[in-house]
């Protein structure tokens, strides 16, 4: 299978996660999960494994990025591409988390199938203001944090570097900001 048939089933996967996950009221609802379970489990898990931070990537103007220069914030590592619909839903609360925790916290969208020229324009339409890095024939970015058979793909990171949450699919804002705030 080559990479892009491999994105588009990935796409498939998002697709059918992001269909699992229902607003109803203002009440979030996933199958299979208890929500209100999940906020009440300790911020991090003790046997949490440590982030690879050592990698640099190139953000969409060219410039080289280096994970671990973030080290001392929660990191928000979010996994996405312009043609993901449930990645798109994501991105207004991760905008508006950036605002109101950014001494505390970085978010790192890292598009993983789209070139700088096709991410430009979609950081802009959906004012993201955070990093936005090219993540597109990157497989060491892929071993280090995947296998992913699905975006979006998001990690939530210590302080000193431990990934205390992994969320495959789409997650609403109100359950990334529960987590960060407890590593805060």
């Amino acid at each position: 299978m080559n990479s892009a048939d491999r994105w588009v089933s990935m796409g498939a996967v998002a697709l059918a996660a992001g269909l699992l996950t229902f607003d109803l009221g203002g009440q979030h609802v996933e199958l299979g999960e208890d929500y209100s379970a999940q906020l009440s489990e300790e911020a991090c898990p003790v046997d949490a494994e440590l982030a690879n931070l050592g990698l640099t990537l190139k953000d969409m103007d060219g410039a080289d990025v280096t994970l671990s220069s973030f080290k001392g914030k929660v990191l928000l590592i979010n996994f996405w591409a312009t043609w993901c619909a449930p990645c798109k839903a994501e991105i207004p609360g991760f905008v508006e988390l950036q605002e109101e925790y950014a001494d505390d916290l970085q978010i790192l969208g890292i598009s993983v199938d789209d070139t700088p020229e096709d991410v430009r324009p979609y950081a802009e339409e959906y004012e993201m203001n955070y990093p936005v890095l090219i993540g597109l024939y990157r497989e060491d970015v892929e071993e280090a944090y995947g296998p992913f058979f699905g975006i979006p793909q998001s990690f939530v990171i210590s302080r000193d570097g431990r990934i205390c949450r992994k969320h495959a699919g789409m997650a609403p804002k109100e359950k990334f900001e529960q987590e960060i705030k407890a590593l805060l």
